[in-house]
């Protein structure tokens, strides 16, 4: 048969198989919508309020369901914010961060602050019932650090399972958070962070993805997608000045990633990260939760 005889007949066959009943494209099920729940949160300085009940109060009017308290100090303050959630539709999400030193440092001694600091905010987070403890491996401007190496991936997923299984013992997690460049070398994509949750070999290591860092990805919805059971975590801001979601106007979308999150039926939180360049705070916060909200039925 020759070419153009192919071609023809080729294309015949495919225009039959389009018109034809029970063809394959009959054969794709219909959608079904998802019926996941977008769950909010606030970090504690996100929210107008003077004292942590006037903060809280704030949040439940808005029907925002998880609240991210800094870990600086945070054995201090477990039997505070226990009283302050009873009897309120408000959990605790993940903790963010607050620990000393980092666990890429080459010098020990940076090294053994990390490793006190980190465990005693993983048990405080568990006393909270958090979904686990934010950490970046190391910030660029933390010095001197080890090599971007095959030997310190190892290394890092040798520290992480024992971390990972001592926040297990806990009854919370670790969670990898990556950064863009400019803020961290090192562990710049959730793909990347899901690859080392799986080799540090702990189910006690989970990822998160920030929908502001993740300017360094080339889909949300891949993102999101690639780190599958991994993802603990997400952060929002808006996506051109890291302030409130809907301020940065039409650049602030995030259906993509809403849709990844659906289709794996996240059940964790989306919890505000970010600035905000409006006076009022209240009402900016307001509409940012209905942007939100909107985005996530479309999604």
């Amino acid at each position: 048969m020759d070419r153009k005889t192919f071609l023809r007949t080729t294309l015949a066959g495919a225009a039959a198989l389009a018109v034809a009943p029970g063809s394959l494209v009959s054969c794709a099920s219909p959608e079904k919508k998802s019926s996941t729940p977008l769950r909010l949160s606030f970090q504690e300085g996100i929210t107008p309020g003077e004292s942590l009940a006037e903060k809280l109060d704030f949040m439940e009017e808005l029907g925002i369901t998880g609240f991210e308290p800094g870990g600086r100090g945070l054995a201090g303050r477990v039997q505070e914010i226990r009283s302050a959630l009873v009897g309120r539709n408000i959990q605790v999400s993940a903790i963010c961060a607050g620990f000393d030193g980092f666990m890429l440092a080459e010098d020990p001694a940076v090294k053994a602050s990390f490793d006190t600091s980190m465990r005693e905010i993983v048990r405080a987070a568990g006393e909270l019932g958090s979904t686990g403890v934010i950490m970046v491996p190391v910030f660029n401007w933390q010095t001197p650090a080890l090599p971007h190496t095959l030997e310190t991936r190892e290394y890092l997923c040798e520290q992480l399972h024992e971390l990972g299984e001592f926040a297990l013992s806990c009854g919370t997690t670790v969670i990898l958070e990556p950064l863009n460049r400019k803020e961290a070398f090192y562990l710049r994509l959730v793909s990347d962070a899901a690859a080392i949750c799986r080799d540090a070999q702990s189910e006690g290591v989970k990822c998160m993805g920030d929908f502001w860092h993740m300017q360094e990805e080339t889909s949300d919805y891949a993102a999101f997608m690639a780190a599958g059971s991994y993802l603990r975590h997400v952060h929002i801001a808006s996506r051109g000045n890291r302030v409130m979601p809907g301020e940065d106007g039409e650049v602030d979308n995030y259906t993509d990633g809403f849709r990844a999150l659906k289709e794996l039926e996240y059940p964790y939180y989306v919890s505000f990260e970010c600035g905000c360049r409006a006076e009022d705070r209240a009402a900016t916060l307001t509409n940012a939760v209905n942007l939100l909200r909107s985005q996530w039925e479309q999604a």
